[in-house]
């Protein structure tokens, strides 16, 4: 009995002190691999520290009974002690989730609905994109199996034969890339806005054509100055039957018969008619100083008469068709014909002829020396601009325009710049480097031009244009923004001239009428300022 006493003694005491350091070393272990997974788990994740939370020891037997043994009560107290140290826990560990949102935030865009093609999106959504065969009931091997997918392989491909062309005649313009939200546009204007300084919307890099409008610092006369009757003109945009004199004199072409109108005085001379039936007017051109005035006719002649003696001087020869276009150069006048040869006359001479220019193969409809005389500009029905020199000689062709070229008009303070205009098909103005042959600039005017001109004063271009406006147009020079429109003709404005002043511009049109436009009426404030200038430089310099 006494031998199993010791015995018991001597476990229970081994089991108090080493369950203790058991214990720890285990929590210890247990405590380090739960921090290797916990960095694994939560790597590059925002952390919190654990909390640490002790659990409850057990609850404590009841008392030992008053009538064991000491003996055995001292092995009771022994058993509760080592059975209390055994069953402590480790401290175990909360894992607390992170609370950070990682949810990005970004406004959003409201498509127009306006910009999309509502017809075309529901076909693409509601197509089908491929036809189902069906697989036949045989082995694929047999030939019937084999005649079986052929058909159905056929059957296939002209039912998608007939979606594609059926999209295509239903939807020409989208050429079977349309998608379902297509944004090709700007959204439009608010109609008012609550806040007038707040800029909602910005329209950059749109085309000339819809700029806003140049303000100009003058006054200009929407209306026409003057109106006068032009019974039996022609209506041929490629004739050209008006021109203004150094003399201030207006002349013509109605039909057969050419009338000169004295802007100063009012008075009308009819200075010529032809005599056949058939023939009409084709082109007028005053010579330089005004004292003759240059006629082109359907019968390929080329008439000049003195105006002052009201009699015909010369008539030259040699066209093929008849002469749209003349151009004068001091003594020498150049003519263009329907066979597209352009011909250079010195008036002077017997043998008139000195120059013949092949460039075009239509119709030449305009001519227009520089103002220094060392360039001529051609324009033609083939839809080119040819440059030549005075001696004749081929510079450049200017192929840009998609139309015939009737307006030409050189710079009168930069001897290289040329303006020209286009047709109905081309509808643009396009200003050339002469020097290089480079277009500098094109304007998309939305009409066909007929025809423009410069003023120096303004630094101003003024066109004239048909369908389908019929107006004249002012724009500005080097931004050539629309300064205005001058509206008033009922059909499209067919010929140009300008006073010698440079302040009127008087339109010939299909509705048989010339207006008269007081478009650059002369500054008489900065004409003053510029000459007080002038005479105070002067008294400096004596």
């Amino acid at each position: 009995q006494l031998d199993g006493d010791i015995g018991s003694v001597f476990m229970s005491e081994l089991r108090r002190v080493s369950t203790p350091r058991f214990e720890r070393r285990r929590s210890r272990l247990q405590q380090e691999n739960f921090k290797g997974s916990r960095t694994d788990l939560f790597r590059g994740l925002p952390s919190s520290s654990p909390k640490k939370t002790r659990c409850s020891s057990p609850p404590t037997s009841a008392a030992p009974a008053a009538s064991s043994s000491p003996a055995q009560q001292k092995q009771q107290r022994q058993t509760r002690s080592s059975s209390s140290s055994h069953s402590t826990p480790p401290p175990s560990v909360v894992r607390r989730r992170s609370s950070s949102s990682l949810t990005p935030t970004a406004d959003r865009f409201i498509s127009d609905r306006s910009c999309m093609n509502l017809d075309v999106s529901h076909f693409h959504l509601t197509s089908t994109t491929s036809v189902a065969a069906a697989s036949p009931s045989s082995s694929p091997s047999s030939p019937a199996a084999s005649n079986t997918a052929q058909a159905v392989d056929g059957a296939t491909a002209q039912a998608q034969d007939f979606s594609r062309r059926m999209s295509d005649n239903l939807f020409p313009e989208q050429g079977g890339s349309q998608q379902v939200l297509a944004l090709r546009q700007r959204p439009p204007r608010p109609l008012t806005r609550a806040n007038s300084d707040a800029v909602l919307y910005t329209q950059a890099g749109t085309s000339v054509g819809s700029r806003r409008p140049f303000k100009a610092a003058r006054h200009i006369p929407q209306n026409s100055d003057r109106i006068l009757d032009a019974p039996e003109l022609r209506d041929d945009f490629y004739l050209n039957l008006l021109d203004w004199s150094s003399t201030n004199s207006v002349a013509v072409a109605l039909g057969q018969t050419v009338y000169l109108w004295g802007a100063s005085t009012g008075k009308i001379v009819e200075l010529c008619a032809l005599d056949q039936d058939e023939e009409y007017i084709s082109s007028v051109s005053w010579m330089e100083d005004g004292s003759h005035l240059a006629i082109g006719t359907s019968s390929a002649t080329v008439q000049l008469w003195d105006v002052e003696a009201q009699k015909q001087v010369r008539s030259m020869n040699g066209h093929h068709a008849r002469v749209a276009a003349l151009a004068w150069n001091k003594h020498i006048l150049t003519s263009g014909s329907r066979a597209g040869a352009i011909y250079n006359h010195d008036v002077r001479a017997q043998q008139h002829r000195v120059a013949t220019l092949a460039g075009h193969s239509q119709e030449v409809c305009g001519l227009r020396w520089s103002s220094d005389g060392r360039n001529l500009a051609s324009g033609g029905n083939d839809n080119l601009v040819n440059i030549w020199d005075a001696q004749g000689q081929h510079r450049h062709a200017l192929t840009d325009h998609c139309a015939a070229v009737k307006a030409l008009a050189w710079c009168p303070w930069q001897s290289n710049l040329l303006a020209s205009g286009g047709g109905t098909a081309d509808r643009t103005i396009k200003l050339w480097n002469t020097n290089t042959g480079a277009c500098v600039n094109s304007i998309d005017t939305g009409s066909q031009v007929c025809s423009v001109m410069w003023n120096a004063e303004y630094k101003e271009l003024v066109s004239g244009h048909g369908y389908s406006h019929n107006q004249l147009c002012l724009w500005k020079y080097p931004q050539m923004t629309k300064i205005t429109e001058l509206t008033g003709h009922t059909a499209r404005v067919l010929c140009m001239a300008m006073s010698p002043d440079g302040s009127t511009v008087v339109s010939a049109a299909e509705d048989e009428t010339l207006r008269f436009w007081k478009c650059f009426a002369s500054d008489k404030k900065a004409a003053k300022k510029k000459t007080h200038s002038k005479s105070k430089l002067t008294g400096l310099i004596r």
